[in-house]
C-alpha cells in the first residue's frame, strides 16, 4: 500500500503529467494567437470634407472675391487652389485657407481647392461669375422718313456685351431682336441698334419698348426703356416739303379748273 501511494506521488511531481491549467493555458493559446483574443482590425483613414464658400458669386467686372477653403481634417498635409482667375493674398488658419482672386472679368469662372489629409486627396469647386447689368435703355422718339419710322436705341455700360440680345417690341409684338455674340470684348460697352420701321396706318399710336437681356447660362437680366408712342404726324423736313408742294399743285389745278368752269358759264350766258 504504501508503494502504491509513492508510486501515484511521483506520478503527479512529474513535468510530463498533465495537468488541468496547463490544458487551460493550451486552449487559450489556441484560442488567442498571436494578436491577443481578437485579430486587430486593419488601419484605415477617417473620412473628411471639403468645402469652398462662397460656391457662387456674382462681382462687377474687374472686381475682387475672396474665395475659403476648410476641412474637417484635423492634420491636412497640405491645400492648393487651380484657377485661370489672377491670384492675390493668401490668409489661413485651423482648417482652413482663404484666397483673394483680382480683376475678374471673365463672365464664368470655376475654381478648385483641394485639401490632402492622411495622403487622400478631396477638393471643392466654387462658380465666380462677372456681369454687368445695363446703367440705362434709351429709346430715341421715332422719326418718319418717307414711309419708315426710324426706331435708334442705346445700351449703355453692360457687360458681358456677347451675351446681349437687344429686342424692339411693338405694342405686344416683337418686331425685330439682335444678338450681339460676336462680340468679345472684356470691358464694359456701350451698343446702339438702329432699326427702320415700315409705317403703316395701323401703327399710329402703337408704343414701341427697347428691351436689353444678358443670357447668362439660366441666369437672365432683363432691362427696358421707357415705352415710345408712334406718332401719326412724325413729319421729317423732306416730307414736309414734298406735302407742301403737294397741296400747292392741289390748288393750283382747283383754280384752273374753277377759272374754265366759271369761263364757260359766263360764254353760255351771253349767248342766251
Amino acid at each position: 500500500m504504501g508503494s502504491l501511494l509513492l508510486l501515484l506521488l511521483l506520478l503527479l511531481l512529474s513535468p510530463s503529467y498533465p495537468r488541468g491549467g496547463s490544458a487551460r493555458r493550451r486552449r487559450s493559446a489556441r484560442t488567442q494567437g498571436p494578436g491577443g483574443p481578437f485579430p486587430a482590425p486593419p488601419e484605415t483613414s477617417a473620412p473628411f470634407w471639403v468645402r469652398i464658400s462662397p460656391e457662387l458669386k456674382a462681382v462687377p467686372p474687374g472686381g475682387s472675391v475672396w474665395l475659403n477653403c476648410s476641412s474637417s481634417c484635423p492634420l491636412p498635409e497640405g491645400s492648393s487652389l487651380r484657377t485661370e482667375l489672377r491670384r492675390g493674398d493668401t490668409l489661413s488658419g485651423p482648417g482652413w485657407v482663404s484666397y483673394q482672386l483680382l480683376d475678374v472679368r471673365a463672365w464664368s469662372s470655376d475654381v478648385h481647392c483641394f485639401v490632402t489629409c492622411a495622403g487622400e486627396t478631396r477638393g471643392a469647386t466654387a462658380r465666380i461669375t462677372a456681369y454687368k447689368q445695363p446703367r440705362s435703355v434709351i429709346l430715341e422718339p421715332p422719326v418718319l422718313m418717307g414711309s419708315e419710322y426710324t426706331l435708334r436705341c442705346h445700351v449703355t455700360h453692360v457687360f458681358p456685351v456677347g451675351f446681349l440680345v437687344v429686342i424692339l417690341r411693338r405694342g405686344g409684338r416683337v418686331i425685330y431682336s439682335e444678338s450681339l455674340e460676336r462680340f468679345t470684348g472684356r470691358d464694359l460697352a456701350n451698343v446702339t441698334l438702329t432699326y427702320a420701321l415700315r409705317a403703316r396706318p395701323s401703327d399710329f399710336g402703337q408704343p414701341v419698348t427697347c428691351y436689353a437681356r444678358l443670357n447668362l447660362d439660366g441666369l437672365v437680366v432683363l432691362s427696358s426703356s421707357a415705352p415710345m408712342t408712334l406718332p401719326v404726324l412724325a413729319w421729317s423736313p423732306a416730307s414736309k416739303a414734298l406735302a407742301s408742294t403737294s397741296i400747292a399743285a392741289l390748288v393750283g389745278i382747283l383754280l384752273v379748273v374753277g377759272a374754265l368752269c366759271l369761263r364757260k358759264y359766263l360764254s353760255m350766258k351771253s349767248r342766251a
